[in-house]
């Protein structure tokens, strides 16, 4: 069956959309263009988890839902953190977080110069409607950050009388209890949408407390709808670290332990969006303004001195888009986004550094940074879209300037918080004096899809992404680095691909090479510089099969060579034509379900993840490991179901991230052991 995804940030004529015949169900998607569109037709991929998929799942972890995405490979690390790949090595950094751009309804969770590498943690995929994934920087919707692509967490629209109350209890201590209500008034509707979570987890002295809440509000008339949304977060997490020694993961008393017993992450977040649609036989417009404001206080136990950081942002921002069908053959898609941001952050030390004279020496406490931002950024674009015959063409581009007013609250250089210089060459931080930077970067896209039959097509994508530097990379200096002379990463994406249907076969086979330039990376004098260049070539398969009328196939899977394209002497290896550590080469998810009978579902998930080197120099890596996840549900009666879930059916030791450095070797976080959940739902 063809499934429909939503895409609101892609521009893609709906003549051809409107001209698709068939009968098979469409995947809608949103994040492409900002309306409901059927996502074969169009010249780029989007990969969409169900509500039916959520359900099964069940998530406690946003990993456990995008594992089933060709392509993306998310590290989960403690509690709910995580580091993110997307037709990408699993990306970390100050500023890596800038690779992927994260949403929630379509409204970025951060703003462009102030992502979190964990900011997914603040979208409700616990209970999500969909989530959609945009590969690739194909859409001109997307700017700074939309490098590898975007994810999308679509939450329900809850503004009708429906109403669900459900409860999820698992090993370790898990509990979760979920509310969605609304209230239809005809033109009007009102919804809530809650989870509250407790996890004591399965290492020592680790949990996480979480609640999220979403509100929405619905009017609608005869050619205008109106649609408003508050988001509410708030994460309350006892963090364990990394574990070190070779393959110490397979050691189950080690694996257990949290050698960072003070570790926290405190978190809270507040967006309040309102979607405005004008339609016409030949006209929409849509305009959506947004507030958003976070803050969080991080105990970063993975630095010497373990500081403490606050960090927050408050900003509004403002989405449109005009569209108009000038004929049957040509639209045009005209729009202006725009965010203004106020930033802080703050890092200092409480005690004493502990370790070698040289830290000892060169990491003071007190404080290291005390600055603010304030950031504006405007982004006009365009997108014409052609039907001729069997061919759609589209052909846009986004223009966007980023603007920082960075104001430093302490002494500028590398010095103590009293000016007072380090021992053994200099304090570790540096903070640059107060100024600005701005960014400017034009994006081109040309999309074409061939209808080859009614279901199927070729399509090829030819774009360009970039991100700005982030303020963190700018800002938060090293050494003897005064000022950071940075420019924008950029992407150069070649893709093509066949999808469609084929009698009980839906497909998505693509295949990419991307080459990014300026790439940003901190070199050996601890200086924040971006002569780096980096290839990515990848192929990427999913199918979703009808084998029999009970039993339903589905395939994620994904080849793809992540290299550096530059030369630097680590250790003294050139890591020029290396693979990038933590980058591996295959990833497969498949997953067989079994309608037994009409009110019960078995299904059987195997999880592979292949070895990878943990190190630029190739040196050191992980084995790779399989996993085996069973579920099952009942349908007891017509409002009330009950669903059960054995993770890691198996009991395997395995890793859900491995890294290795020089000052601590091979490290590691371990993976839960076999555990289980069982949860029960009822609606009316």
């Amino acid at each position: 069956m063809r499934s429909l995804v939503a895409i609101p940030l892609l521009l893609i004529s709906t003549h051809a959309l409107s001209q698709q015949k068939s009968t098979a169900i469409e995947r809608i998607t949103t994040t492409a263009s900002r309306v409901d569109v059927s996502a074969d037709p169009l010249p780029l991929v989007i990969s969409s988890i169900t509500k039916a998929q959520l359900d099964l799942i069940a998530p406690t972890h946003i990993e456990q839902v995008l594992k089933q995405v060709a392509g993306a490979n998310v590290q989960h690390g403690n509690g709910q953190e995580y580091l993110p790949a997307l037709r990408s090595p699993v990306l970390s950094g100050a500023g890596a977080c800038g690779g992927i751009l994260t949403a929630e309804d379509g409204i970025p969770l951060r703003a462009a110069g102030f992502c979190n590498i964990n900011e997914l943690f603040e979208a409700h995929t616990e209970m999500a409607e969909r989530v959609e994934v945009l590969k690739g920087p194909g859409s001109a919707l997307y700017g700074s950050n939309a490098v590898h692509g975007v994810i999308n967490v679509i939450t329900p629209d809850t503004t009708y009388d429906e109403h669900l109350l459900g409860v999820d209890l698992g090993s370790y201590g898990y509990s979760r209890l979920k509310l969605r209500s609304g209230k239809d008034l005809g033109d009007q509707g009102i919804g809530i949408n809650a989870s509250v979570t407790r996890d004591s987890g399965y290492r020592d002295d680790e949990s996480v407390d979480q609640e999220k809440l979403n509100l929405r509000h619905r009017y609608t008339s005869d050619e205008l709808s109106v649609t408003t949304g508050l988001s509410y977060t708030h994460l309350d997490q006892q963090t364990a670290g990394f574990i070190e020694g070779f393959e110490s993961y397979k050691d189950d008393e080690i694996a257990q332990q949290n050698f960072d017993p003070n570790a926290f992450r405190n978190a809270r977040s507040l967006r309040l969006w309102s979607k405005a649609q004008w339609q016409t036989a030949q006209d929409t417009l849509t305009i959506t303004p947004y507030v958003r404001n976070q803050s969080m206080t991080f105990f970063k136990h993975f630095l010497p001195g373990t500081p403490l950081e606050e960090n927050s942002q408050t900003g509004v921002g403002i989405q449109s888009l005009w569209q108009h069908v000038y004929s049957n053959e040509l639209t045009i898609n005209l729009g202006l986004d725009g965010e203004y941001t106020r930033a802080d952050f703050l890092q200092y030390q409480d005690e004493p550094t502990q370790g070698s004279p040289f830290l000892v020496a060169t990491v003071p406490q007190g404080k290291h940074y005390d600055y603010d931002v304030t950031s504006t950024l405007l982004a006009p674009f365009i997108s014409l879209d052609w039907q001729w015959q069997q061919l759609a063409i589209s052909l846009g581009a986004r223009f966007e300037q980023l603007n920082y007013d960075y104001n430093n609250n302490m002494l500028a250089g590398r010095t103590k918080e009293d000016g007072s210089e380090c021992a053994m060459g200099g304090c570790r931080y540096s903070r640059p004096p107060s100024g600005e930077n701005k960014f400017t970067n034009t994006s081109p896209k040309l999309g074409l899809s061939y209808q080859l039959s009614a279901d199927n097509y070729l399509y090829a994508n030819l774009s360009r992404g970039y991100r700005a530097p982030q303020a963190a990379e700018l800002y938060q200096l090293q050494r003897e680095q005064q000022v950071a002379e940075l420019e924008s990463e950029t992407a150069d994406n070649l893709e093509i691909g066949l999808k469609g249907q084929y009698q009980q076969l839906h497909y998505v086979f693509s295949a990419y090479a991307m080459n990014k330039q300026n790439v940003i990376f901190r070199d050996s004098d601890f200086f924040t510089i971006n002569d780096g260049q980096t290839q990515h070539r990848g192929i990427e398969l999913e199918l979703d099969y009808q084998l029999t009328q009970s039993i339903n196939l589905a395939l994620a899977a994904s080849h793809a060579v992540h290299t550096y394209d530059y030369d630097q002497v680590l250790s003294g290896v050139n890591i020029n034509g290396n693979d990038i550590d933590t980058a591996p080469r295959n990833i497969a998810n498949l997953q067989a379900n079994w309608q037994v009978s009409h009110n019960t579902l078995v299904a059987i998930e195997w999880h592979h993840v292949s070895d990878y080197f943990t190190d630029p120099e190739n040196l050191h890596s992980y084995a790779g490991h399989d996993l085996i996840n069973l579920r099952a549900a009942w349908q007891l009666t017509e409002q009330l179901k009950l669903t059960a879930r054995i993770n890691n059916l198996l009991d395997a030791a395995y890793a859900e991230r491995a890294d290795y450095t020089s000052f601590t070797g091979d490290r590691y976080f371990p993976g839960r052991p076999r555990n289980v959940m069982f949860s029960a739902s009822y609606s009316w």
